[in-house]
């Protein structure tokens, strides 16, 4: 299983998951996404859109000696999840996702009110403005608004955004909203888990429920009551749960 973190995240993030999982015969692989990675921070925000970002993905399979996989992703890494799910069937077995709704769904519930929820994602097109206020006082200020997010550890967060260079990488992501052409994760037929928590404060019911019906294969969605967005540190134990009852609904996959 190919574990793929979020904004602002790096691998560790799903230290606590693996934990669980490795012990149930799941091999885990967690990579530093493009833009934390200090060997791939790329300046163009055309080198993040999601074609790329799911190619380095498959790559690193490749070098595993995986023809195919299962993937594993939270928030921006769940957004690549769906994408793969959709975009490479002959490659993923099964996706499983925290937090994320499918693009699609989210790009519909930006007509209620998740657009407000969304506000930041606006603010994130601005050119080198994003960066500076994330970085400013060392990360302080990005400290405090993933705080009061519920986030577990915002200094450790505040610290990552505090590098101007992975600030950049990280607001890119973001950006690639205004790339035209860039490819957009499509229908779903590989057995899917969607696990969305009904306090998060980013991503709200409306996209998290409209996820199905961009769903064809197996799908199984399950909501954690109380809850932040941050899933795998906050709901380990439930999350790996979730996961590895998800792969034994799929024999056949694993």
């Amino acid at each position: 299983m190919i574990a793929l973190h979020g904004f602002p995240q790096t691998a560790l993030s799903w230290e606590r998951v693996a934990a669980r999982l490795t012990p149930a015969g799941v091999r885990v692989l967690a990579p530093e996404q493009r833009g934390y990675s200090v060997g791939a921070r790329p300046g163009e925000v055309a080198a993040y859109t999601m074609d790329k970002l799911a190619g380095d993905v498959l790559a690193l399979a490749d070098a595993a000696g995986l023809d195919r996989v299962d993937v594993l992703g939270h928030d921006w890494g769940g957004a690549v999840a769906w994408y793969l799910g959709s975009r490479h069937p002959d490659r993923i077995r099964t996706v499983s996702v925290a937090s994320t709704p499918h693009p699609a769904a989210l790009w519909q519930a930006f007509k209620g009110p998740q657009a407000l929820r969304s506000w930041y994602m606006l603010l994130f097109q601005l050119p080198w403005l994003p960066e500076t206020l994330l970085g400013a006082g060392g990360g302080r200020l990005a400290a405090r608004l993933f705080a009061a997010s519920g986030a577990e550890d915002p200094a450790a967060m505040g610290r990552l955004l505090s590098d101007r260079t992975t600030a950049t990488g990280a607001v890119n992501w973001y950006r690639t909203m205004r790339v035209k052409g860039a490819p957009g994760a499509g229908r779903i037929t590989v057995p899917s888990l969607y696990v969305w928590s009904d306090r998060d404060a980013a991503l709200g019911r409306e996209a998290a429920e409209r996820t199905r019906d961009f769903v064809d294969g197996d799908y199984t969605f399950v909501e954690l009551a109380g809850a932040s967005h941050w899933i795998p540190d906050e709901r380990p134990d439930e999350l790996a749960a979730a996961v590895l009852a998800h792969l034994d609904r799929h024999p056949e996959t694993v």
